[in-house]
């Protein structure tokens, strides 16, 4: 969709972004903690406050959020070769039902992967449902078998945390 702007997400922007994020969080089968404008503000606050180590970015249409995704960095232990080093995660990438199949999520990616290359990040993983992994194939990733992962035990992510 040539009538999608792909960008890094503003403060203007993050209370959008926490409520597609709440939107997913219903899609994938979760209920909220809050109401959706509750959490937008939170999201927001939170972003504001994260700024240093996660960058979102947004698809917007006809000045609405309809996509994101965010680029996580994690400094890496400095090596004889590279003493500044960083990984990152590509993650929370979302696009509304309606416009899924456009190219959006695509583009999204490809934003997140230019600013890990801008910034020299190493690598740039992503935990991803298996009906997506073949889009991130087509940008790049692959499965590596040093690659390993495993859950930490703790509740359930859907239910209720106490504050």
């Amino acid at each position: 969709m040539s009538d999608v702007d792909v960008h890094a997400a503003g403060p203007d922007e993050w209370a959008a972004v926490g409520g597609l994020r709440w939107d997913s969080l219903l899609e994938f089968g979760g209920e909220p903690d809050d109401a959706r404008e509750v959490f937008a503000a939170r999201f927001a606050e939170w972003a504001a406050a994260n700024q240093g180590s996660h960058t979102c970015f947004v698809a917007v249409s006809d000045g609405e959020v309809v996509g994101m995704t965010w680029l996580a960095r994690t400094p890496r232990v400095p090596s004889a070769r590279s003493f500044d080093r960083e990984s990152g995660d590509l993650q929370c990438a979302y696009v509304v039902p309606a416009l899924r199949g456009a190219g959006i999520g695509g583009r999204l990616i490809d934003a997140v992967l230019g600013r890990a290359a801008e910034l020299g990040v190493e690598r740039v993983t992503v935990h991803s449902s298996p009906r997506a992994v073949p889009v991130y194939e087509r940008h790049g990733f692959a499965s590596d078998v040093r690659m390993l992962h495993t859950p930490v035990s703790h509740e359930d992510l859907f239910t209720r945390n106490e504050r």
